[in-house]
This record gives structure tokens, sequence and C-alpha cells, in this order.
């Protein structure tokens, strides 16, 4: 009986599938043929799940049974959407998580009135529905995601910087633009005590730095080249802080990860005063980094405000 309900369901799905294929199509049409974001072409089925809401079959995605450590990317825009330490095996046929990126996904009532549609937050693909209360995990939710809704990185493939330069707001806005950048998460980083809150850290006394954890991908960027856009984004001149954000909080500095990092922007801090700049960002080995609250993440983007003191310039 079990077997015969499973074969009745994996049918209805897939004609629920090829029925909404044809709306991805009739949708979509004016991107057929056309590059997305992330520099590729997508197929007719990945086309019908991220533009028409379809459904893969289940026991049939790519990622399904895969646990390699990593991250899972936005098949559309290339956003990050998951982390491979929140994926678990839920039995149910499609790549199961129980937290996402900071606000990486938007939940919205599903057109049948009864579930919950997850989308990509940056660029509106649907990705797939949202589940609570099961208690397949200590965070007692279930992000059922189809594969086709996604591409991954190897963690091998990915780089880290943490930086800091002012309001973490305009830091992550314009570094998440650069070539490469994977996530900018915006958080603390520098001071004594564990999981500061921001009023404790506006006030200038915890030691903290406002910072941003950058992940890249190393085949696309190199660490050098995060670096630079990050002197590019704010002044390193300034000694107090960053505009009219005094303080200590906002000071500029890098924290390294490992000698090679510290060599890396040690080696940029030379060649900028060799080239008359007044440096005064730190050089500091990395800290524990802890998030900030989640309002914080995305700032800019999600509420459609430009950096207050922060811009792009040349400067290499």
């Amino acid at each position: 009986m079990a077997g015969m309900l499973r074969l009745k369901i994996i049918t209805v799905l897939s004609l629920v599938f090829v029925a909404m294929l044809g709306t991805a199509f009739a949708i979509n049409e004016k991107l057929r043929g056309k590059d997305m974001p992330t520099g590729k072409i997508l197929t007719n089925e990945e086309r019908a799940v991220v533009f028409g809401k379809a459904t893969e079959r289940p026991f049939s995605g790519k990622y399904d049974k895969f646990f390699d450590n990593g991250i899972y990317v936005c098949k559309v825009c290339g956003a990050p959407l998951y982390s491979s330490a929140d994926k678990f095996d839920s039995g149910c046929g499609w790549p199961a998580f129980d937290d996402e990126f900071p606000n990486a996904v938007r939940k919205t009532p599903d057109a049948d009135g009864e579930r919950v549609e997850i989308l990509c937050s940056r660029c509106g693909a649907h990705l797939g529905h949202i589940f609570k209360g099961e208690r397949l995990t200590k965070k007692n939710v279930r992000h059922c995601v189809n594969s086709l809704s996604m591409d991954f990185i190897q963690e091998t493939d990915i780089g880290r910087a943490i930086v800091a330069g002012g309001c973490f707001w305009g830091v992550e806005e314009l570094m998440r633009k650069q070539k490469g950048v994977l996530s900018c998460i915006s958080g603390y980083t520098g001071g004594t005590s564990k999981n500061p809150t921001y009023a404790e850290v506006c006030r200038g006394n915890s030691g903290h730095y406002e910072a941003v954890e950058i992940l890249f991908d190393k085949k696309l960027a190199s660490y050098e080249e995060i670096l630079k856009c990050f002197f590019e984004i704010h002044d390193f001149t300034q000694q107090d802080g960053q505009g009219n954000d005094i303080g200590s909080q906002y000071e500029s500095a890098v924290f390294y990860i490992g000698d090679s990092q510290k060599k890396t922007a040690e080696e940029i801090v030379k060649k900028l005063k060799n080239m008359g700049y007044d440096v005064a960002t730190k050089i500091l080995p990395a800290a524990e980094f802890f998030r900030a609250e989640l309002w914080h993440q995305r700032y800019c983007e999600l509420n459609k405000k430009p950096p207050h003191c922060h811009v792009k310039r040349k400067v290499f």
C-alpha cells in the first residue's frame, strides 16, 4: 500500500510539473535564450521551477542526498541562500534546511492558501515551501527547497574576509556588489564580551567594531582583490570613525585570518602609503565574529536606502 501511495504521489507531482512548465514558458518568454545574472542560461526545467513555481519530482534532485560542505546559492541571481551546516536529511525527497542566511529568503502565503512559499529575497525566484512543527530538528522548521532552484559552491572554493570601515550597512551594501562576493554579513568583532548587542556597541565601550564578514568565490576573486575593493569604498585616512559616525566602533580595520592575509593587508597598506595616503586602517588578528541583529542584515538593499557615508571610488 505504501508503495502504491508513493507511486501515485510521484505521478500527480509529475503531471503538475508538466502543466506548470508551460506556464513558466508563457510568463518568461522574454527571457528565453538570455543569460541570467549568474551568467548561465536556465534549462526549461529550471525555468519551470524558479519562474513558474513548479515542483521537481521527489527524490530526483541532485542535492537531495548531497551533504558536501559549502553554501547553496540562488540559481537565478547567485545570492547565498543556505549553508551546508543547516542542511539535514528529512526523508521528504527534497533538500531540507532548518535555517537560512540572514534575510536571504522571503516568506509569503502560497497560492493554495495553505502553505508558505519561500522565494529568493534578492530576485524573487521560487525556492519551495517552509514547514514548521515537524520536530525534525531542534529549530523545528524545514525549508523544503527544489534542487533546480540552487547552485552549490564547495567550501574549498570559498574565501573569508573580515573588515570594518564605519557603519556596517554601507560596507555590506557596497562590498556585496563586488565581483566574486557571495555573502556579506554585518556583525561585531574585536571586543571582549560575547554576543554584544547593537546598543552596547553603539555606546563605544565594548571594544567591538561594526564589521562585515565577507565570503567570496576564490575562483572569481582573490583576497587581495577583495581588500582593494574594501579600501575603495571607505575613507581609510579618517582616524576617528567614518563620515559623521564618530567612535572607536566605526574605525577602519582589517582582521586577518592567518599569515597570508596579514601579509596581503600589510602590502596593500604599504602601497597606499607609497601613493601618499596617510592610512589610518588598523591590521589586527581576527577575533570571534558575532552576527548583528537580523534587521541590520542587507539593510540598505531591503530598505532601498543608499549608504550614507560610503561611496565607491577608484584608488588602485
